[in-house]
């Protein structure tokens, strides 16, 4: 790019150091070692989700410095701050999981409030595990200052007895030793080898699905978001970032110019498409919310239902993230679904470009099987379905990707809480045929609409999957298979009807025909709604309580405010 000097008298930065007035502001950074000239360039946010809770997030340190390198070297000051990440691997099974989905929140409002207090003029946002990716890109979006999103990539898989494995197998070894097929010995040493590096959980997990969105919906630079965590040259990606966001601003790119309607069809295509989780469907209305676009649940699923399914990646496939990207990366994936008419290409990117001229030089590549064309999918319909019916009035999602049967029929086994329906799993109190039934685990509810991989993968290890079917107003994890429908809404704690179940009620999934149904007239529905009571969380005070108390349904996203749809003025433009 041209490396000129911007001019700050329209950029946020303005009301923090330009004038005799703010001599006191220009102290503190040259307390901090800037220069007049670098006070001068507009400042350019590098937020990072850096800690030490879990693989995903310990590389993105080291790549917040590349990006600091691109964005001096494009004449920008960056600022480098972090924020929060709960990382679901280690929040999964217990109390500690009600705090993902709330962090998604807090990571967008902390961003926020550091760009809004210091008057920052552009954001390069870095993320590493599950719900830091959405809160990243919805605050890019809230903010509406120039961004690019940077993924820090995927963990490499394991090796366990000649075998590739991922965290997956780790969870379903849990099953597997619960009735006996796996020694303690053998569980310790998988649990030793099954990540071996720095990065996300790395098959088609919600870290990797989103990455896949950063890249379909145009905040990531095409590549970006495949390279695994633990190749150096991801450095390149991140000090080009760094100088893409400079270019940004010089043309005044926006993530609204950048997030429209087609965009987010774009992004709902690719997770069907890859069979990503299902946790898509929740973020991708929230990122949609700060852009003040009606993109709900059902919009999603719409997309989903035309959308064919074409990346053989682990959960419900053979592959890994590390594979795709060294197949030909998302890139490859978005080629063939847009020249087979399932992508808008004139959707701008944070390149400049349009997805179509992103695309133009990208190959096709015969020498791999990991991403099919679209002309010949795996299957014809996306990995992900959406579900409606009376027990579902505003939706439900089940991942289908590598699911044989997708109808089941059964008698209901309800369960108040996850760990409730974990130890009858645990202890094999439960029968072939059933639906175990969590509820009162939704936003509200849980509250937070925890993810219940310990579970489904307890029951895929006991060779249980396509035996039982789990139905829950939570979610579930990118990591589940089997017939798990999660967000069934409207969620019990408000009085859905899925709270209103009962044990041997015989409830019919169809995600052929998107159905989800219980075998109740809605006389007796009205009944049992009569009768039934709200039930308080175990929660008076704090975060979850906070969250408790704004979130909005699942199939719009759990959203705690109104986003763009409420706003007055963005903050770009003060």
């Amino acid at each position: 790019m041209d490396k000129k000097a911007i001019d700050k008298s329209k950029l946020p930065s303005r009301h923090v150091v330009m004038g005799p007035q703010r001599a006191p502001h220009r102290s503190f950074y040259y307390a901090m070692g800037l220069t007049r000239d670098q006070i001068n360039q507009p400042f350019v946010g590098v937020a990072s989700c850096w800690n030490e809770a879990a693989p995903c997030n310990i590389s993105l340190m080291r790549q917040a410095q590349a990006v600091k390198h691109g964005v001096a070297a494009a004449n920008g000051t960056p600022r480098e701050f972090c924020t929060i990440t709960v990382t679901d691997g280690i929040a999964m099974g217990h109390e500690g999981m009600k705090s993902s989905l709330v962090s998604r929140d807090v990571i967008t409002d902390s961003v926020e409030l550091t760009m809004r207090g210091h008057g920052y003029d552009a954001l390069v946002g870095l993320a590493g595990c599950d719900k830091s990716l959405p809160g990243m890109m919805m605050a890019m979006c809230r903010l509406n200052v120039p961004s690019v999103f940077i993924y820090g990539g995927s963990i490499l898989p394991g090796q366990f007895k000649g075998k590739p494995v991922t965290i997956q197998d780790v969870f379903e070894a849990v099953g597997m030793h619960s009735v006996g097929n796996m020694s303690d010995a053998d569980l310790e040493e998988l649990e030793q080898v099954a990540c071996p590096s720095a990065g996300s959980c790395g098959a088609q997990f919600t870290a990797n699905t989103m990455a896949t969105v950063a890249e379909a919906i145009g905040l990531a630079l095409p590549y970006s978001c495949g390279a695994p965590a633990a190749y150096e040259f991801r450095d390149q990606f991140c000090a080009m970032s760094g100088e893409k966001v400079m270019e940004l601003i010089a043309r005044n790119i926006r993530p609204r110019d950048i997030v429209t309607r087609k965009a987010l069809e774009n992004a709902a295509t690719v997770v069907a498409a890859s069979g990503g989780s299902t946790n898509a469907g929740l973020h991708l209305p929230a990122i949609a919310n700060e852009c003040g676009i009606k993109f709900d649940l059902f919009d999603v699923a719409e997309i989903f239902k035309k959308t064919p399914y074409i990346a053989d990646l682990k959960p419900g496939g053979r592959y890994v993230a590390k594979d795709m990207f060294e197949a030909g990366g998302i890139p490859l994936l978005m080629k063939t679904l847009l020249d087979e008419g399932f992508l808008h290409g004139d959707c701008m990117t944070v390149t400049g470009r349009t997805i179509a001229e992103n695309m133009a030089s990208v190959k096709w590549n015969d020498d791999q099987d990991v991403v099919r064309k679209a002309s010949t999918p795996i299957t014809p319909t996306g990995g992900v379905v959406g579900l409606k019916g009376n027990l579902a009035p505003d939706g439900a999602i089940v991942k289908v990707a590598g699911l044989a049967n997708q109808k089941f029929t059964g008698p209901a086994r309800c369960f108040d809480k996850e760990e409730a329906c974990f130890e009858a799993v645990k202890n094999k109190d439960y029968k072939e045929g059933e639906v175990l039934v969590i509820r009162y685990e939704g936003p509200k509810g849980g509250p937070g609409m925890r993810e219940m991989l310990a579970t489904t993968a307890a029951l895929y290890g006991q060779g249980m999957g396509d035996k039982v079917a789990l139905i829950t107003d939570g979610r579930f994890s990118g990591a589940t298979r089997g017939f798990c429908i999660g967000h069934v809404g409207p969620e019990a704690a408000v009085g859905g009807p899925i709270g209103l179940l009962q044990d041997g009620d015989i409830i019919e999934i169809d995600a052929v025909e998107g159905t989800l149904a219980v075998q109740l007239s809605d006389e007796e529905l009205e009944a049992r709604r009569a009768k039934w009571q709200p039930r308080e969380t175990g929660y008076g005070s704090g975060a979850i309580w906070k969250f408790a108390q704004t979130v909005g349904p699942a199939k719009d996203g759990a959203v705690t405010q109104p986003g763009g749809f409420g706003e007055k003025i963005t903050y770009a433009d003060l």
